[in-house]
């Protein structure tokens, strides 16, 4: 097929502030991978940032968010995308929003992301990110795939991040997420009484009844989540969480399947109450990123940091504490 004409059925329709793409599976493109058809239907972007947006829920199939890069799609299904910014409209981009800079030399930075704070711009929030306060506080980040970030947190999750300043500490802080080489200890409330640690090895993807969240599913990524037990509360459990593998919401998810779900969460704990006032009016899901442990891109040095819990947190730990009594 001529380039010509793998593009011919694409056109932009007007939907909010940036119109996306629309493309009709052609013929020839039949029962292939979801992903590499948007490869060929929009050529104008590398298969790399298709596949970001991808993961962002950027990407639908007639309508319906993409659950999956092999998902198949059938001769005359109709792909949409959600563009975002390229890096020249991340550049300009830059806006002073505070950061609390852990750590920071040449290559990376850490970064202790208050609650409410998004990583970076996605489907209806176009700035005000923490990507946006990257591009302000480190400018040379404006040339690199998502302003350097590697991983992320979710808005109303807590925590150390790190960040790449260049391009080959990039391209390695991504090969040792990849290789498990990166070490994240995350501190959370669960609802109701667990009775010892484990470990859960349950595969992560699209919830397919509820397209925008995710859930355990058959068709899922493979994830697994180690926890122990901190303190046992009356009706709750504070637990450390390792994570294995780095799935979208992975613990949020996991600890749901458990029927332990994290409080304050609006996602997965939405109609759970404890009787507890203050946990059961939580405004925010109860998880920090607490420890970080890796090798340092350049130097190999092997580097630790770590942050206690806001004031929220603690302060909801303090009254469980005291409901326990």
């Amino acid at each position: 097929m001529s380039e010509n004409h793998t593009n011919r059925e694409v056109h932009q329709y007007s939907e909010g502030s940036r119109a996306p793409l629309r493309g009709q599976v052609p013929e020839d493109f039949g029962g292939q991978r979801v992903d590499v058809v948007a490869a060929r239907l929009f050529p104008d972007y590398s298969r790399a940032r298709l596949r970001t947006w991808l993961e962002d829920g950027r990407l639908r199939v007639n309508g319906v968010v993409v659950a999956r890069p092999r998902q198949p799609v059938a001769v005359g299904d109709w792909l949409a995308l959600q563009a975002g910014p390229d890096v020249g409209e991340m550049a300009n981009a830059a806006q002073d929003i505070p950061l609390d800079v852990v750590y920071a030399d040449d290559a990376i930075a850490v970064i202790d992301k208050p609650a409410g704070l998004v990583v970076h711009p996605g489907a209806g929030i176009a700035d005000g990110t923490m990507l946006n306060a990257l591009l302000a506080r480190f400018p040379q980040t404006a040339g690199l795939p998502r302003a350097g970030i590697v991983h992320r947190l979710d808005k109303d999750t807590s925590g150390l991040l790190v960040v790449a300043l260049t391009l080959p500490a990039h391209t390695r802080l991504v090969a040792a997420l990849a290789a498990r080489d990166i070490h994240r200890q995350y501190d959370a409330i669960v609802f109701g009484e667990l009775v010892a640690g484990g470990t859960i090895d349950a595969p992560v993807g699209r919830d397919p009844r509820h397209r925008t969240r995710m859930a355990v599913t058959g068709g899922g990524r493979t994830a697994v989540t180690h926890f122990t037990v901190a303190r046992r509360y009356a009706r709750h459990t504070r637990v450390e969480v390792v994570l294995e593998t780095g799935r979208t919401h992975q613990i949020r998810v996991h600890f749901a399947y458990l029927r332990h779900p994290v409080v304050g969460d609006a996602v997965y704990a939405s109609r759970r109450l404890s009787g507890v006032a203050v946990a059961d009016a939580f405004p925010r899901q109860a998880l920090h990123a607490r420890r970080l442990v890796l090798a340092h891109p350049v130097t190999g040095e092997r580097m630790e940091f770590e942050r206690a819990p806001p004031a929220d947190f603690l302060a909801l730990a303090a009254a469980l504490e005291a409901a326990s009594d």
